[in-house]
């Protein structure tokens, strides 16, 4: 019998993330320049600046994730455009890989994150990526550029070759269980 390789799920930080894109939900910045506004009704600020791709235009996704499957065996990404995902009704398990030199998995970089609702990622153009939920369905807002939702549905409902994303298996890895607070 074949033992799948475990993949530990890690809490999501900038920094654990920021080789894979950003994170998104970090606290009120003091200071360093980032464009805000607080006063005792509301805060606001910049938390990141979207990026299509030359020629794109961004859309948002609602997006009903439900699988709680601990087995991944494929990835995608996306060519041109970043794309972020925020969970709003759950915890999901977003998995995410560094493309090698040759475009496939780099899978000596393959991670997962717990993102809890308040907390989102923005995946760099190139980052492979799966998605799972914790436990039972999440909806998501999804920021994306809206030729590749377009490029991709026609791939996943027709015989056509996807352009603006690439879809592929990886040997299978299965999550480890959620880390729970003590």
């Amino acid at each position: 019998m074949t033992r799948v390789a475990a993949l530990p799920i890690y809490d999501l930080t900038a920094d654990a993330f920021a080789s894979y894109g950003w994170m998104l939900g970090k606290p009120i910045p003091q200071g360093n320049g980032v464009p805000l506004f607080s006063n005792d009704a509301t805060d606001f600020w910049q938390e990141h600046v979207f990026n299509t791709g030359a020629g794109g235009d961004a859309e948002v996704l609602w997006v009903n994730y439900r699988s709680a499957s601990p087995d991944v065996a494929s990835l995608e990404k996306h060519l041109l455009t970043q794309q972020a995902i925020v969970p709003l009704t759950g915890v999901i398990i977003q998995v995410v890989a560094r493309s090698a030199a040759d475009g496939s998995p780099d899978l000596d970089t393959l991670a997962a994150f717990r993102v809890d609702p308040g907390q989102g990622v923005c995946m760099r153009p190139g980052c492979w990526h799966a998605t799972r939920v914790a436990d039972a369905e999440v909806t998501c807002l999804m920021l994306t550029r809206r030729s590749t939702t377009l490029d991709l549905i026609q791939h996943l409902t027709t015989d056509a070759c996807a352009s603006e994303s690439a879809i592929t298996s990886i040997p299978p890895r299965q999550l480890e269980a959620p880390h729970l607070p003590d």
